[in-house]
């Protein structure tokens, strides 16, 4: 293989371990979080978490739609970047940050409205005493949705820069915030769920003020105007939402589909719904490599399709993929053995905690076979702005496979909540096979030509 030296390849192995690695530390600081906050929950008892992980699966599916728009954004900055073009970079930052803010509030308002419609449809038949802790901390944590949207919009600016570092720091700010809010409204002050709400609301608050903070600087490649002075671009909006809308839709549908299945895993009572919850969580850690360098990816291969060097462009796939697929064995063969520690900390019932080791190791084995090529790889279609094709197959596989053989699967083949997880695998393995077909042909490149 020709050196990266001597082919003016845009990303050195420093450059690629520059973005990824903080990326990676960002991740695993958001999920340990999540993991001691549920452990926190847990405290008040498996209602609490059952009823924290339903309104969780609402915000989770917000923040994917904003991290969908920001991508868009990020993919146009990124773009313009690889053509040199750093003024219109700029305007393509500005332009996401306020209609991203714009498109939030009114989706908070909307949430609002439809809480009842929430609690009492979307989350089915749940427990009085679940329905009544979701509906604590659903009220306090809907009015963070802007924060989402912001903090959303300037992450993805700044690892478009390839400055992933800044948003590691302030991912540290927020998690420590937010965990230090827990301990004190959780164990302090015996507020439970009302606190874990209070806490998510204020770290996220303060994080959003951070990034839009250190936007502002005029010596980053993408930056804010100061003073501030905002006009309404309809054609690079339209360039955003052109990649944004295809992610945004296969995002959304991604989990409003994870959201159906919970009221069927709700069917099956309280036990099933914490062991889902808490399998959730750890899961995430899982997968964790493969999430940072899929985020990295963007960044790489917007800038290579922005220069047109589409050998470029394969070069670092091929390399970003193998890194996840390394780096996926290693943490899972880590948490494998960490596993018996881990349950007992969540001091679940038997019944419970033999369905969370049951899944758990199922999707362990399963995430290092199929998941960077399923999730990691079609990023460089998206990046290359084959939206159309990686949201047509993401809709097509959850609702044919993850939904109907969910259902099928769990309720009519008694599986439980177990055969939600063996859909998703199935899932899997037919997005995967679909993204490889894709990759291995041109057509995703003859879109930018």
């Amino acid at each position: 293989m020709v050196s990266i030296e001597n082919k003016n390849y845009l990303f050195t192995n420093k450059n690629l371990m520059k973005l990824i690695l903080p990326l990676m530390v960002e991740q695993l600081l958001i999920m340990t979080v999540g993991l001691a906050g549920s452990i926190m929950v847990a405290s008040v008892g498996e209602s609490a978490v059952s009823a924290v992980s339903l309104v969780d699966s609402v915000i989770i599916l917000l923040i994917n739609i904003f991290a969908a728009l920001a991508t868009g954004g990020a993919v146009v900055a990124g773009q313009f970047i690889g053509q040199k073009k750093y003024s219109d970079a700029c305007k393509a930052g500005e332009q996401l940050v306020v209609f991203s803010t714009f498109i939030s509030i009114i989706i908070m308002i909307i949430m609002y409205l439809g809480r009842g419609f929430i609690l009492n449809v979307v989350f089915g038949d749940i427990e009085q005493v679940v329905y009544n802790y979701a509906n604590t901390y659903l009220l306090i944590t809907f009015a963070s949705i802007p924060f989402i949207a912001l903090y959303n919009s300037g992450a993805a600016l700044f690892r478009t820069m390839g400055n992933s570092k800044i948003t590691m720091v302030i991912s540290l700010i927020m998690n420590l915030i937010n965990i230090i809010g827990n301990a004190l409204f959780v164990y302090v002050f015996h507020q439970g769920v009302l606190g874990v709400a209070i806490s998510a609301l204020v770290s996220r608050m303060i994080s959003s003020l951070i990034i839009i903070t250190l936007l502002r600087n005029k010596g980053l490649i993408i930056h804010l105007s100061k003073p501030f002075s905002y006009k309404f671009d309809g054609i690079m909006v339209k360039k955003i939402l052109h990649i944004g809308v295809p992610n945004g839709i296969e995002n959304s549908m991604f989990q409003l589909g994870k959201i159906l299945l919970l009221s069927i895993v709700a069917e099956f009572g309280t036990a099933s719904i914490t062991a889902n919850a808490v399998s959730n969580t750890i899961c995430n850690f899982q997968i964790l490599p493969g999430i940072a360098i899929g985020l990295g990816l963007v960044t790489v291969i917007s800038q290579c399709v922005g220069a047109g060097d589409y050998e470029q462009v394969r070069y670092y796939t091929k390399k970003l993929i193998k890194y996840a697929y390394i780096s996926m064995f290693s943490i899972n063969i880590v948490i494998m053995l960490v596993l018996p520690f881990v349950l007992n900390i969540y001091n679940l019932s038997e019944e419970t905690a033999a369905m969370v080791r049951q899944v758990l190791i199922f999707h362990s084995v399963n995430s290092i076979i199929s998941w960077p090529l399923a999730f990691t790889l079609p990023n460089t279609l998206r990046a290359s702005n084959d939206v159309r094709y990686t949201m047509i197959v993401g809709v097509f596989s959850m609702w044919i496979f993850r939904i109907g053989f969910g259902i099928l699967i769990a309720k009519y083949l008694n599986y439980g909540m177990f055969g939600t997880w063996v859909a998703m695998i199935i899932d899997w393995i037919i997005r995967s096979t679909l993204f490889i077909i894709r990759y291995r042909g041109h057509k995703w490149e003859i879109k930018n030509n």
